[in-house]
């Protein structure tokens, strides 16, 4: 018996009598390794990803990583690695895979659609020499391949991409200040290299101009 699911999940396929067809999907989509003919070029051609993490308290969060184009890269069938860019500061996701290392990563193509699920275990380097691929990176997250499967994109609606986020690092690694590190209240509580920062950056702002600049797409 494959200890690819869980005595919960058994305990549901069992009650909507779907025990059969999780094993035959098991054994048919999920591997341990990436199939670089059939999934390579999918994963490596991402611009975003979303990566859930959880805590040693059981809690998950799951966040959005951007970049440009490669910003998951397919470092060999048991490996990937993504880029750390400037973040809020909270950490969450690094702090619960510094705890853990348990993620999972979820690639959607929303215009095509499809999507594939990535189970791993990760680790955090701060002199990865992926560094270099990445300009602006502050550390590089790789990750072990436990599993992975394509998924069903019946319920993904479709859109249309528009445009790229200026924030994403060019190739200097610059990138423009972002609205809310300019916000007053948080003002004194930057880390040194952002204090004093905002008034070059054109002074400080409010909540409520923060929130005007979002609903204008800055952010």
């Amino acid at each position: 018996m494959s200890d690819f699911y869980t005595d919960a999940q058994r305990d549901l396929q069992r009650r909507h009598d779907s025990e059969r067809l999780a094993d035959r999907l098991e054994q048919a989509i999920v591997s341990d390794v990436v199939d670089l003919d059939q999934h390579g070029a999918f994963i490596a051609g991402r611009d975003f990803f979303f990566l859930s993490t959880v805590n040693g308290r059981g809690e998950p969060t799951v966040s959005y990583k951007g970049g440009d184009p490669g910003v998951l890269a397919v470092l060999d069938e048991h490996t990937l690695a993504f880029p750390d860019y400037d973040g809020n500061g909270m950490f969450l996701s690094l702090g619960n895979i510094a705890e853990t290392a348990k993620v999972g990563l979820l690639l959607i193509d929303l215009e095509t659609p499809h999507r594939l699920r990535v189970q791993g275990t990760a680790s955090v380097v701060a002199d990865d020499p992926l560094l270099a691929r990445w300009p602006g990176a502050r550390s590089v997250v790789r990750v072990r391949v436990d599993g992975v499967f394509v998924n069903c994109a019946r319920y993904v609606h479709r859109h249309v991409r528009t445009d790229r986020s200026p924030y994403v690092p060019d190739t200097d690694g610059e990138a423009p200040y972002p609205s809310w590190k300019r916000l007053d209240v948080l003002a004194d509580a930057l880390p040194g290299p952002d204090q004093g920062r905002a008034e070059a950056e054109g002074g400080l702002i409010d909540l409520p101009e923060y929130a005007a600049r979002l609903a204008a797409g800055d952010s």
